[in-house]
């Protein structure tokens, strides 16, 4: 069965990983909690603090986002990791001064992506400004999904970077159709409760604000947190955001991120209140892949 291998190799991992009962139809007794990490590949400073993870040996899943030029290291630190399911970041935008990237199916075929100089759009307004063709979303949504697939990982499951690629009903038939055709996951698709997340926080505060948000997580639900993590380096420090609404000291912030995720404290209230910590691929080992349903609280 689907990664059912890697599964059993992972308990030997970590002591606090406990499969969870979560599939169709079973109650989840305890508390159950996924940890999602986004924007992997994205940077080298991003890919070292998946590995701090998985030097911890953390269960979680990791969004790559396989049109960033450091995709390719990150596809070495993430395999032979069975703790960890990956899952491609579909990648409409991108969000940095002076660090762009572009679509992988190339520029020429898919014109109404990008701009004059060939990058990706950094806000989703910006890019429906430019009247973008559904049939070239579609085409480079499936060039990332073909490059991951062939970059020898294991991929389990689909999301969207800044949310982009399922803003409108038309956008979201074509990822539903798409993970429907590769025999993928979506990402919140199978019921997760999503839990506010910790970015907006300051640095010095997020380990308290993760603290408060596991206490005060309910029962019976799959509670998803989603992190942006990385490292507080002069390459991340270099990145500024082209958005308005981008923090600012971004790499502190996800410093922190990484930093809370890693910390004892974090371990020690996991192990000692028995959380049951899971990945997308041990999801989807429960619940069937195909067992997914839109959820209704997407903003279009």
């Amino acid at each position: 069965m689907r990664r059912l291998w890697q599964y059993f190799i992972s308990l030997g991992l970590s002591a606090f990983l406990v499969l969870t009962n979560c599939g169709k139809g079973t109650k989840l007794h305890k508390k159950t909690i996924m940890v999602r990490c986004d924007d992997i590949g994205m940077c080298h400073g991003v890919n070292m603090a998946a590995q701090r993870l998985i030097d911890k040996e953390i269960p979680f899943s990791a969004s790559v986002m396989f049109c960033c030029p450091w995709y390719q290291e990150a596809v070495e630190i993430l395999k032979d990791q069975p703790q960890v399911s990956v899952g491609v970041h579909l990648t409409l935008n991108a969000e940095w001064k002076n660090y762009r990237w572009g679509p992988v199916a190339g520029a020429q075929a898919v014109p109404s992506l990008v701009t004059d100089q060939g990058f990706f759009y950094p806000s989703r307004k910006a890019l429906f400004d430019n009247n973008p063709y559904l049939e070239e979303i579609e085409i480079e949504l499936r060039a990332q999904i073909e490059r991951a697939l062939k970059s020898g990982l294991e991929i389990d499951y689909l999301d969207y970077h800044m949310g982009t690629a399922v803003s409108s009903p038309e956008l979201l038939e074509i990822v539903e159709s798409m993970a429907r055709e590769y025999k993928l996951g979506i990402s919140r698709w199978y019921g997760e409760r999503d839990v506010q997340g910790i970015y907006s926080a300051q640095p010095e505060h997020k380990l308290d604000t993760l603290m408060n948000r596991l206490h005060n997580l309910p029962q019976n639900k799959i509670n998803l947190l989603v992190f942006h993590i990385g490292s507080d380096t002069p390459e991340m420090q270099a990145l500024k955001d082209l958005n308005e609404f981008g923090l600012k000291n971004m790499s502190k912030h996800r410093k922190a991120e990484t930093d809370a995720i890693c910390s004892s404290r974090f371990r020690t209230f996991i192990e000692e209140n028995n959380f049951k910590l899971l990945n997308y691929g041990q999801l989807l080992e429960k619940t069937g892949i195909e067992n997914w349903q839109r959820p209704g609280n997407l903003n279009y």
